[in-house]
């Protein structure tokens, strides 16, 4: 008994340890998981806002374009000196495009030697040359369509704005030069467009030529800047030219950014969105800093709850001490049933945990919340639930107090859909091999306890092996319980209930299905066949198991009404063969779509809640206000009676915790019951030994429904409906 007590302590030391160390390590995967999510949503940020920015790039340089061929076409055909007759309507026609657009700052109609001859700023123009600029001398030799120049500034007389210019060649009938078209397009345009879209911190916007030349620029820049086509942003673009994303340094400033860059349809044109990575780091930090906000509170109090559960073990271990004085002769039972309060009081503790934790989880995922930022968090918060709920259901079950919930399914069927995960499970070294019946084998157990204990029997076979070998299913009908080598006594029973002593387990009407794991390993020393199955007892290295795996299994199968036994020969491998009561095949039942409905809304329903946990009763009681729900909140059944007795009226509904100091949850039912108040009772907890027992009431049904501790607001609103209707049908029935 020493030796299993401090086993008990080093585990609960080890979980205190683990309820540190996980904490820290689920923070570290979630730092890495929640960084990559950042960037990602950066990413499709920066994705969006190229889509708006390039498409409004090529709107403003279609609708120029087509501004372009418009003058093309009502000057085409006219000589230089009709052009200059007609001066005065052709100089409003384009200072009403000009004033039309407001990209534009100009626009002009120039002759072969690049002079004015009609333009948007002034009438008469100034007799002054433009063939030295870039937009009139790129047409002079061929006809290239399109072009789009430089950053430019105006020459004197013209003042105002820098432009750069969109220009067409004007064509003789013999297709001679003859001219440019030009509109001077204003880069302060879009730069005020992409100030306009790009309210981010951090934001960056730039427009450039496929040559490099930046056209315009978010920041705003106070120079002229091009590009280096073998830089890093030109290596990349030359590698993607349609579009791409990329992480650099920018050239204008030396600050690191996540831009995307995309081509501007035919044009030779690129735009480029953006984003500061320090802005990007800054949303992941804040994302970290709401995790801290809740982990630390919920760390801080599951350390809280270890240590009185230390110093718990630590008292009921100096009373077992001081019995075994006298008690010598009861000391195995008095280690196992020690050992039993130890487990199921501890389960009970987590269960609250996780039921506060789940609470949280509802409450942050409210709409009124940013999804976006937080579904990492609230991800990272349920997986934990998850598997801390299955610790505590392996410590239930294993000390007999887990509430099973037995459905009808084929074993074998079920073993053929574990094939793949139980393949992955136990490695590409392991050999499986299968062999199932050919007609159904059914059994009416828990299916999520089935598959952990036939889990827990394949990872104690490969263990055996050392990760290498070969293991055999084997499932078949049963008459009777195989002879065990393993003495499997009622003493392993943690309850001390003694209803399936050793290997007289009686036979069901249709006998037993029998599920066999066979493995080559070294096989189990006769010495400790009797112990195989105790609770912390392992073999194995510190680190390397907690002894709960089999015991898990030996309580599955008592609970279930079967058995579990084992053979085993040294250098010959072991077989460990799990007994269910078998049933019919009429009793299958048809397949039903699963339960994925949303939490039902309050609609003001009043309910009585009852618990004395203060921090769950609070958590429960925000996420069913959430909803809608009108709630009256009591920390014990006897003030929850009193409530009742006064007023029945004002409520819909009671529901209550089951394991309270004083007066119980099923005493608050029962009480209810024998004093005739109409509210129904729906109870929970996360410790059902009181359930087990059948003491609900004298004949066995309180007709209380039963919500499992941890539950989901959702699932606790969806029961509290289901109860209310049940209770508006029965009183229409009754008028």
């Amino acid at each position: 008994m020493q030796g299993a007590q401090r086993n008990s302590l080093r585990l609960l030391q080890w979980m205190m340890a683990a309820s540190l160390a996980l904490p820290i390590a689920l923070f570290a995967i979630a730092s890495s998981t929640s960084y990559t999510s950042t960037k990602d949503i950066a990413d499709r940020e920066i994705e969006r806002t190229l889509d708006v920015a390039h498409e409004h790039a090529l709107k403003v340089f279609e609708t120029i374009d087509r501004s372009l061929a418009e003058l093309n076409e009502v000057v085409r055909g006219l000589p230089d000196d009709i052009i200059r007759r007609r001066e005065p309507a052709l100089h409003r026609r384009l200072k009403q495009l000009t004033d039309s657009l407001p990209q534009l700052k100009s626009a002009w109609i120039f002759d072969a030697d690049g002079k004015s001859l009609v333009n948007s700023l002034a009438s008469p123009p100034p007799e002054q040359s433009f063939a030295d600029r870039d937009y009139f001398v790129a047409h002079i030799d061929q006809n290239i369509g399109s072009y789009i120049g430089v950053p430019l500034t105006p020459r004197q007389p013209y003042q105002g704005a820098r432009f750069f210019g969109v220009s067409r060649r004007r064509d003789a009938d013999d297709g001679g030069f003859i001219g440019v078209i030009q509109a001077s397009v204003l880069p302060e345009y879009f730069e005020s467009f992409y100030a306009r879209i790009g309210t981010d911190p951090g934001s960056f916007f730039a427009m450039g030529r496929t040559d490099g030349v930046v056209l315009a620029h978010l920041p705003r820049l106070d120079r002229d800047l091009r590009l280096d086509p073998s830089g890093p942003v030109g290596q990349n673009i030359a590698a993607h030219p349609e579009h791409g994303l990329i992480t650099v340094a920018w050239p204008s400033d030396g600050i690191e950014r996540r831009i995307g860059y995309r081509r501007v349809a035919e044009y030779p044109i690129y735009v480029s969105a953006g984003l500061e990575t320090s802005a990007i780091r800054a949303r992941w930090f804040a994302t970290m800093g709401q995790h801290l906000v809740f982990g630390i509170p919920a760390t801080a109090l599951l350390l809280l709850l270890l240590a009185l559960a230390i110093r718990r073990t630590q008292h009921l271990q100096a009373e077992a001490a001081a019995r075994r004085e006298a008690e010598g002769a009861l000391k195995h039972s008095q280690r196992l049933e020690a050992l039993g309060q130890l487990t199921g009081g501890v389960a009970h503790d987590f269960n609250n945990l996780l039921t506060v934790i789940r609470a949280s989880v509802d409450l942050l995922n409210r709409p009124q919340l940013s999804e976006e930022r937080r579904q990492r968090y609230i991800t990272a918060i349920a997986d934990a639930v998850a598997r801390a709920a299955k610790l505590t259901s392996q410590l239930l079950a294993f000390a007999r107090r887990q509430t099973l919930k037995p459905e009808v399914f084929d074993v074998g069927a079920r073993m053929q859909s574990l094939h793949d995960m139980l393949a992955t499970l136990l490695g590409p070294a392991i050999e499986i091999a299968m062999r199932l019946p050919a007609e159904p084998c059914l059994v009416n157990a828990d299916a999520s306890q089935f598959e952990t204990a036939l889990i827990n029997m394949a990872t104690n076979a490969r263990d055996a092996m050392h990760g290498k070998g070969r293991i055999v299913f084997k499932v078949e009908a049963a008459t009777t319980i195989a002879d065990t080598l393993a003495p499997i006594s009622g003493s392993h029973d943690l309850t001390g209930n003694h209803d399936l002593p050793g290997n007289h387990v009686l036979p069901g009407k249709h006998g037993f299905v029998g599920i066999a794991v066979s493995d080559t390993g070294m096989g189990i020393p006769a010495t400790r066949l009797e112990r195989i199955f105790e609770p912390f007892f392992t073999t194995k290295q510190v680190g390397h198991g907690t002894g709960l795996g089999l015991s898990q299994v030996f309580g599955f199968a008592r609970q279930s009404g079967g058995e579990v036994t084992v053979t085993s020969e040294v250098g010959h491998g072991s077989t460990f063969s799990l007994y269910l009561p078998r049933v019919p095949p009429d009793l299958l039942p048809q397949r039903q779509a699963p339960n994925t409905a949303p939490a039902v809304a309050g609609s003001g329903m009043s309910v009585l809640l009852v618990e004395d946990n203060i921090e769950l009763a609070n958590f429960a009681a925000d996420g069913l206000t959430e909803l809608g729900y009108s709630i009256t909140l009591v920390d014990n059944a006897t003030d929850a009676l009193a409530e009742l007795v006064a007023d029945a009226d004002r409520f819909d509904i009671v529901f209550s915790d089951i394991v309270m100091p004083g007066m119980t949850g099923l005493d608050l039912a029962q009480a209810v019951r024998d004093r005739g108040i109409g509210v129904p009772v729906v109870l929970t907890t996360g410790y059902s030994e009181a359930l087990s027992q059948e003491a609900l009431s004298p004949d066995g049904n309180l007709d209380c429904e039963l919500v499992q501790k941890p539950y989901a607001i959702d699932q606790l609103s969806r029961v509290l409906h289901r109860v209310a209707r049940r209770r508006r049908v029965r009183d229409g029935a009754a008028e």
